[in-house]
């Protein structure tokens, strides 16, 4: 971009995601003129098309067959459970469309201009699409997403496997499935596909499943998924893949031994990659890490000062809503509001909806004790609490991290019945920095899931009144 003539745009956002969405909006709403480029083959971002609507649509109804299977519990008579697969999926394509449609038309909704085309830098200032075209902006916010990881063996390419993008188009359910990783992905889709039918074997390198949680949140998902018959290796290294007699073989180290299993499909849920790589960012002074992500700092800005990133690309946490607040600080930042707006990852929320819930907020025990943060922590388990016994909802517990000294809540978990909802009480109470006695002394409506929060509040209250 030459000094004496001015850019085409005020902003150019890449990427027409959840963040990209987000910062687009608040700059145009403002009077910057503002251009969206996607490059994707449909319009909507992860969220809506493959990630957190589709997939939350075939886990409720995995939820709602197997209530259905245990109605015995409760006294209700159901002679057998059947179900169309095809019909599930339909109901979720039908849904997603409907998303899908309503975020397009705010994108060609005409508020700025809406470029169907991929981008490469060519200065710090000027980006080339794929048509040839050049485009010229004062800023830049970087949205472009992640893609599925590149797997850790080269032999599971050979022998092709699933990832979440293509267990979201499967027309018919394999008979047998080898799931890869113990993230949120890998063991949303285990439950899914267990529950209908599908014999699963899920393998994990660390040693528990959702390493992001404390074991012992951990292990009450490890303890449902044996039952539900799930087969489960924790602590292993892949050595091999290979196909033979219609099916695949996976070899793996376990326990110091090693071993083979076998089965009709894989599914590789062991993470995401920051889409980076086309974006030629070095010419534009983008710096990235060792992981491929764009460097940010609390004010979603880059090591070039006029360009931004939001969401998956930038990181640390690959989550949607903040992704949004992400978008919404870069572009608060663009437009030089007051007071300025920086990204806080104090009330991080982290939810995996698998059956139990999972879902924390704040610190963990683990993350606690990394930053060397003194704390205290009490818990109580669903088992013994009247809602969730009436809802046979026995599984798991919720816990409260408070600081010794204050009181205030540091963080909390649930494990147990609706608890992705649940957290939002911790959520509400830690950010207005609640002490545990005030959570303990606030009415709870009996009975509840809710109130079972008071129990630990109630117990770290009297700790530190000591």
């Amino acid at each position: 971009m030459s000094s004496h003539s001015s850019p085409d745009f005020d902003v150019v956002v890449i990427g027409g995601g959840s963040a990209g969405y987000a910062a687009a909006s608040a700059t145009a709403r403002s009077g910057l003129r503002t251009a969206v480029i996607e490059g994707g083959k449909e319009v909507g971002g992860l969220c809506i098309l493959r990630g957190c609507m589709p997939t939350k649509a075939l886990l409720y109804a995995a939820e709602v067959k197997h209530l259905a299977e245990h109605a015995a519990t409760w006294g209700i008579q159901v002679p057998e459970v059947r179900f169309d697969f095809a019909q599930v999926m339909a109901r979720k394509n039908a849904m997603i469309a409907d998303f899908a449609g309503y975020r397009r038309g705010q994108l060609e909704g005409g508020r700025f201009q809406f470029i169907r085309a991929h981008a490469r830098f060519v200065d710090p200032h000027t980006v080339e699409l794929d048509n040839g075209q050049r485009l010229t902006s004062a800023h830049f916010v970087l949205s472009t997403g992640s893609t599925v990881s590149t797997p850790p063996l080269p032999q599971l390419s050979t022998i092709g496997y699933l990832t979440s993008d293509d267990a979201m188009k499967l027309e018919r359910l394999p008979k047998s499935l080898i799931v890869l990783g113990g993230g949120a992905v890998a063991v949303e889709f285990a439950q899914f596909f267990a529950r209908f039918g599908v014999r699963v074997t899920l393998l994990q390198r660390s040693a528990h499943l959702l390493r992001d949680f404390d074991p012992d949140a951990a292990e009450v998902v490890e303890n449902v998924f044996r039952r539900e018959g799930i087969e489960l290796f924790t602590g292993t290294r892949l050595l091999d893949a290979r196909a033979e007699g219609g099916l695949k073989h996976l070899t793996f180290e376990h326990a110091g031994q090693t071993r083979t299993v076998s089965a009709e499909e894989v599914f590789h849920g062991l993470g995401r990659s920051p889409n980076t790589s086309r974006l030629n960012l070095p010419a534009a002074g983008v710096t990235l890490d060792a992981a491929g992500r764009v460097v940010t700092d609390v004010q979603m800005r880059s090591s070039a000062p006029h360009i931004f990133a939001a969401g998956d690309c930038t990181g640390p946490h690959e989550i949607v809503h903040i992704a949004i607040q992400q978008g919404e600080t870069a572009a608060h930042t663009i437009l030089g509001a007051r007071p300025a707006r920086m990204m806080d990852y104090r009330l991080l929320i982290s939810v995996v909806f698998t059956d139990p819930q999972v879902a924390s907020v704040g610190l963990t025990e683990a993350a606690a004790r990394a930053q060397g943060r003194e704390f205290i922590a009490a818990s109580y388990p669903f088992n013994d609490h009247g809602k969730s016994l009436l809802m046979e909802a026995k599984d798991g517990f919720v816990k409260l991290l408070a600081d010794p000294r204050t009181g205030e809540i540091l963080g909390g978990t649930c494990v147990g019945p609706s608890g992705g909802e649940l957290i939002h009480e911790i959520v509400a109470a830690m950010a207005k920095r609640t002490t545990a006695g005030e959570l303990a002394a606030m009415p709870h409506y009996h009975p509840t899931l809710a109130e079972i929060w008071t129990y630990p509040a109630e117990e770290l209250a009297a700790q530190i009144s000591n």
